[in-house]
């Protein structure tokens, strides 16, 4: 844990209170909404020196501490990008202040398009595992063996668990798949999408795996999902576009709401 990430969790506790985090959230497009729904405080990433400013519209970027359903939580307003500085590490200090607020789990959520016609747009997808696509990696230039991450089990199958069930409780189709990380920002060509199905990809986005490994890294256990915003290029006829991305992903955020409040609610 870094010198800085001490020092920011002092800060954040300063302004939120002393009790430990248990679990945190990062934000996708059509979730930023979740975070006014927290007993808390809101804290703009520009408050917080190293943050990034997570620049791309349709995020929030404010980190919120307190309560939602019950559960202490920290909520990423928005997430920083690979394709937004080229720096794959560029979540690591918002993550490791995660852990230092005393966090031992992360759900992560993103917007995505599918590569299933059986997952079309408005529908989530479970993560069960990922294909690190762009073959970046955000451990690149640690020094310590730490580096060396098993990620046989990157989405932790208890929680994956939970949520099935929650899903099953709440009749909402929630089916399981593999999420391929493309770096962006453009999006991909059908010959891409073609390769990504081949090699077991079920949906792909530009986010959450560079997240995911950094959470490993730092011991966290990670549930993920995806929310549905289009088909892959060459699948269908819609036009793809940010836009587009941004108008559909709240279909898919509904459900996932209601999945998230139900997992924090104690019982």
């Amino acid at each position: 844990m870094s010198k800085n990430a001490d020092q920011l969790a002092a800060q954040i506790r300063a302004a939120a209170g002393d009790a430990p985090v248990e679990v945190g959230l990062i934000l996708g497009s059509g979730l930023g909404h979740l975070a006014d729904a927290v007993d808390g405080v809101a804290i703009p990433y520009s408050d917080l020196p190293g943050f990034p400013h997570a620049g791309v519209s349709g995020h929030n970027p404010h980190l919120v501490i307190g309560t939602l359903e019950g559960t202490r939580v920290a909520v990423f307003g928005g997430r920083a990008h690979y394709y937004e500085s080229g720096r794959g590490d560029v979540m690591r200090l918002p993550l490791e202040v995660l852990k230092a607020l005393g966090a031992d789990r992360l759900i992560v959520t993103n917007a995505a398009g599918s590569l299933r016609q059986d997952i079309p747009p408005g529908e989530l997808m479970l993560i069960e595992d990922h294909i690190n696509f762009s073959g970046l990696n955000p451990l690149i230039g640690e020094p310590s063996d730490a580096r060396f991450v098993p990620m046989g089990g990157a989405y932790d199958a208890d929680m994956r668990a939970r949520f099935a069930a929650l899903a099953t409780e709440e009749s909402i189709t929630l089916k399981p798949g593999v999420y391929a990380w493309y770096s962006g920002p453009s999006f991909e060509t059908p010959a891409e999408i073609r390769a990504i199905r081949t090699l077991g990809a079920d949906a792909v986005g530009m986010s959450t795996v560079p997240e995911v490994i950094l959470a490993r890294f730092l011991g966290l256990r990670v549930a993920g999902f995806s929310t549905i915003t289009n088909m892959g290029q060459g699948l269908s006829d819609e036009a793809i576009s940010h836009e587009h991305t941004k108008s559909m992903a709240p279909l898919g955020a509904k459900k996932l709401e209601i999945l998230v409040r139900r997992y924090l609610t104690r019982d």
